[in-house]
């Protein structure tokens, strides 16, 4: 790379890196604000428009039922009626289980079937969300208020928690969505879900393995090593009656959900298998008399709709704290998992659901829920797959869905009398052995071992410690690998590709050819506080490698560094230092250092500080290949060292 590769730049056909005008103080603010809380623009729809139109558009983001009722068809209602009653088939089985998982009566898993989906349908813009209790929400419900109040002691200050948790799950919701806060759900990461959802349905399976052998004692701890030794201290009171039972209903359930898998025309085969379960294990018990034999069953369910209980919240000391620990901890999770369901059908359907009005509409029906005797809800995965699949195309589906469940709660609850535990827990394990994705966890594997590593993490932490402790551990390391990106930022090493303009990464592309006398430098991140220290280091390791390695091959000396900071959108007064104190090494040493292609918020930040001033703005170009040019120029034509005298340069850069 020559004479005759570079010519010297015409000052006419340079073009200038250009500073923004200066802005106001508050109209950045404003707008720094708007990017952060409203990237989704929600008020462009009210632009130009009257009063009245107004009016209805704000109803109709609150409230979407109203945006389209008036569209809605007979064809519609024909697809939702059969959505409705598929998912209510599945919903009743599955309320009950997970009411008992979560140590709550289980006629609560009827109630929380029936008014949160009714509020949903008006609020939520899901078409596909069935809404319901959820396995890993009632664990930890469970889990975090066993550990202050006993469940078989004290049943009623229990039930009272589960009711004052479910209110603050649902205020912190809204409160989201509300303050379009949802971004907070994202430091959930798509491996700490897979991890967390894996662990806790194998938590979950295990906790099962109390009413599959019968055993009346149990240990209220939810790691692996307890739940063992209680199974193992006790194999003198395994029944083998309930385990046997409980093995044949949960291949039943097994083989049905991978016949509808094969065939999808038949889905309804895996919907209305559990309550097929249920219906024959209570008539298996009725007409054996298997209660005498120790198979466990639910006994008597009170009839009729919801009793209110918002005068049973918990709103004092010493409980209190426990219900709003619980309340926000299960409500992160049923919030992340209630829209990440939402979102994969709606992609499937290709239409857009609204994050922070899902938030809303969640957190909505769970303080509507917690003062109607239900406790916390979401969205599962398993029944809005069947309401998918079923062929829903409205809300609607979830009204229907709350009508058979509330038809259930006024006449047919007497016969689930008989039914026995074992068959709720084979629905519970069939369940949960769909939610251990060893599929995904692989997948990370191959493309990511730091994100295996997060989602083992909080496998092994749900698995061995407790559903909390798994919980922040994931969260913390993903915070960790967070910190790392902006902590120790990638700089690049760039060469040119050989017979191109172009300058790529020398690691990416081993055939780029060093520029004699020139470093060029990528940094691949904004510049602040946390990493300014980190960049001056290795910008001086750069330097001093180039110069080990000039000096080994006995080429001419290095007399540029060249900055490439297209990926550096920001900086403050950290990095601006920064740079600063790369300038007087580069000075110390006989260098130019050299920016290229500053953001508007770089430049705009280097000129108010002088340091433009300082470096010359000649210094700062568009394009690598301008900044190489000129560079190059000088080093073969007319500068051997660029710091000896400064006052030239003008008849020649811009």
């Amino acid at each position: 790379m020559g004479n005759a590769d570079y010519e010297y730049p015409n000052v006419e056909s340079v073009q200038r890196v250009a500073i923004p005008p200066p802005q106001p103080f508050f109209k950045s603010l404003k707008y720094s604000l708007k990017e952060t809380f409203f990237p989704d623009d929600p008020f462009r729809k009210f632009k130009n428009q009257t009063s009245s139109v107004k009016f209805v558009l704000g109803l109709q983001y609150f409230f979407p039922i109203f945006e389209w009722a008036p569209k809605y068809t007979l064809q519609f209602l024909k697809s939702d009626l059969i959505s409705g009653i598929t998912i209510a088939s599945l919903a009743i089985p599955q309320g009950i289980s997970y009411a008992k998982l979560a140590n709550l009566p289980p006629i609560l898993g009827l109630y929380s079937s029936f008014i949160p989906p009714l509020i949903y349908a008006m609020m939520g813009s899901s078409k596909d969300l069935a809404v319901g209790t959820v396995a890993v929400g009632s664990l930890l419900m469970a889990s975090m208020l066993g550990r202050v109040v006993n469940y078989v002691e004290n049943p009623n200050l229990f039930l009272h928690l589960a009711f004052t948790a479910t209110f603050f799950a649902g205020v912190l919701q809204a409160s989201l969505g509300f303050f379009r806060l949802g971004f907070i759900v994202d430091f959930l990461s798509h491996a700490t879900i897979v991890g967390f959802m894996g662990g806790a349905a194998t938590v979950v399976c295990l906790q099962q393995l109390k009413s599959i052998l019968g055993l009346e004692h149990f240990t209220h701890e939810a790691d692996i090593v307890s739940v063992m030794r209680s199974v193992f201290s006790q194999t003198h009171q395994w029944r083998w009656e309930s385990a046997v039972l409980g093995c044949c209903f949960i291949f039943f359930l097994l083989v049905t959900r991978y016949f509808s898998k094969r065939q999808p025309k038949f889905f309804w085969v895996s919907a209305m298998a559990p309550l097929t379960s249920v219906i024959l294990g209570s008539l298996l018990v009725y007409l054996t008399h298997a209660e005498k034999h120790g198979v466990q069953v639910i006994g008597k369910l009170k009839k009729g709709l919801n009793p209110p209980s918002v005068t049973n919240l918990v709103l004092v000391s010493p409980y209190m704290g426990t219900a709003i620990k619980t309340g926000l901890v299960t409500g992160i999770i049923a919030l992340a998992e209630g829209i990440a369901v939402g979102r994969s059908f709606a992609m499937f359907k290709n239409y857009h659901i609204d994050g922070n009005k899902e938030m809303i509409a969640i957190g909505t029906m769970n303080i509507f829920g917690s003062f109607t005797s239900c406790y916390l809800t979401t969205g599962p995965f398993s029944r809005s797959a069947v309401n998918y699949n079923a062929g829903c195309k409205t809300a609607a589906s979830n009204i229907v869905m709350a009508i058979a469940v509330m038809l259930t709660l006024l006449f047919l609850t007497p016969l689930f009398h008989f039914t026995p535990l074992v068959v709720l827990s084979a629905i519970i394990v069939s369940a949960m052995l769909g939610l251990i994705d060893y599929e995904a966890a692989i997948h990370l594997w191959k493309i990511d071992k730091f994100d295996f590593f997060v989602c083992f993490s909080a496998y092994v932490g749900v698995v061995f410690g407790s559903v909390e402790i798994g919980l922040v551990i994931a969260v913390a390391v993903s915070l960790l690998r967070v910190l790392l990106f902006i902590a120790r930022p990638r700089t690049f090493l760039l060469g040119n590709i050989p017979n191109s303009t172009v300058y790529r990464n020398v690691e990416q592309y081993p055939n780029a050819n060093h520029v004699p006398g020139i470093l060029i430098l990528e940094i691949d991140a904004p510049i602040y506080f946390a990493n300014a220290s980190y960049l001056r280091e290795r910008i001086t390791r750069w330097i001093d490698e180039e110069e080990d390695r000039i000096k080994a091959s006995d080429q001419t000396s290095l007399q540029y560094v060249i900055m490439n900071m297209t990926a550096v959108a920001n900086i403050d007064t950290s990095g601006i230092s920064m740079l600063e104190e790369c300038k007087k090494t580069a000075d110390r040493r006989g260098l130019q250092l050299v920016l290229v292609n500053p953001g508007s918020e770089v430049m705009k930040k280097l000129n108010k500080s002088k340091f433009l001033d300082e470096l010359g703005h000649k210094w700062v170009y568009l394009t690598v290949e301008e900044a190489v040019g000129a560079c190059n120029f000088m080093v073969n034509s007319y500068k051997p060292n660029p710091m000896k005298d400064d006052s030239e340069p003008d008849k020649s850069i811009v």
